[in-house]
């Protein structure tokens, strides 16, 4: 087929999908009601997991859903209807609350699988566009956004009902996550992974090295060798010393790559026996215990640094932290 570009009149269409759409979120206000309400209530006080389930497009729909649940902290999981049938209703236990996404509320696969949970102790929940269908009869909460035109241009395609879904999961979704006081650093817990993962953890949690472990303090005015002999007794992985005056606050460092530059300057080694003070880094780039991982993240990436001291309120150094940690947590994706 020859390939051809989209027309005027073609990019109009796309246009007026989004705009239906959009009215049709809009529109979805109407639906925050006492079945809503209900509904988060369930989902808050359920002490076991929130099954989704649905087929087809609705199915991928309610993957999304479940994933945003056990994300902000209710244990969730993607159950298919036909598997279900056929050995995997072992997933669900007593307790557990089972939402069912069905744009017509008539699929046979859920309506087998819902004549068999109830005959479980567990709740059942259907979002649908049809109040009346057999899905939404025998459930015990029903959230219906109603009939919906769909987008495609032969108003078949899941387009406008299955957007209404996914906005109405979320709603639902998030709005328990608030009902349960969720904070930045609980979802950072279940995010660890990509930029998300740093924006909440503290550069305390996220460090390796810590005072008292592998991280490799000395005074200032100690000898350059004595210090590096003490530093190699600790088996650090960490290229950096930290040195400090006599109240133990932070001063100066000293990196591998600093000593290896001394050495192309004094080839005989003389430096070696000089107090730390003389060669060491002054002032080195620091950050805060309470600070964000991702601050540590823009400052080493900023100043091209591999490594960052951690100090407490009075400036002495608790540890160290280094792209290293932060690549482990995900530091350089863009998840």
């Amino acid at each position: 087929m020859r390939r051809v570009s989209p027309t005027k009149q073609d990019l109009d269409f796309a246009r007026s999908v989004l705009t239906e759409e959009a009215h049709a979120i809009a529109a979805l206000q109407r639906c925050v009601d006492d079945a809503f309400a209900r509904a988060a209530d369930v989902i808050y006080n359920c002490r076991g997991q929130v099954v989704l389930t649905g087929i087809g497009k609705a199915g991928l729909i309610a993957k999304k859903i479940s994933g945003t649940l056990a994300s902000t902290g209710t244990p969730s999981i993607f159950l298919h209807p036909t598997d279900a049938l056929h050995g995997d209703l072992g997933r669900v236990q007593d307790g557990d609350v089972v939402l069912i996404l069905s744009h017509s509320g008539a699929t046979q696969e859920l309506i087998r699988l819902l004549d068999h949970l109830k005959r479980r102790p567990v709740k059942v929940i259907t979002l649908t566009g049809e109040a009346g269908s057999p899905l939404a009869v025998d459930a015990d909460v029903v959230i219906s956004y109603g009939p919906v035109k769909e987008a495609c241009q032969l108003g078949l395609a899941p387009s406008v009902s299955t957007t209404c879904m996914l906005a109405m999961g979320d709603a639902l979704a998030l709005t328990v996550m608030r009902m349960k006081n969720f904070t930045g650093e609980d979802f950072a817990r279940h995010h660890p992974g990509g930029s998300l993962g740093l924006t909440f953890v503290r550069v305390e949690r996220a460090m390796s090295f810590r005072k008292g472990g592998r991280l490799a303090v000395a005074g200032e005015t100690s000898p350059v060798r004595k210090i590096l002999a003490d530093a190699e007794k600790i088996h650090r992985r960490a290229g950096a010393l930290l040195l400090v005056d006599e109240a133990g606050r932070l001063t100066g460092i000293l990196t591998d790559a600093d000593l290896r530059r001394r050495l192309m300057i004094e080839t005989d080694g003389q430096f070696m026996d000089r107090p730390a003070f003389e060669i060491m880094i002054r002032n080195p780039k620091s950050i805060h215990l309470d600070a964000l991982a991702s601050e540590a993240l823009d400052v080493m990436t900023s100043y091209r640094i591999a490594e960052l001291p951690v100090l407490d309120n009075d400036g002495r150094p608790v540890g160290l932290i280094d792209l290293k940690d932060l690549a482990g947590m995900g530091g350089s994706s863009n998840g």
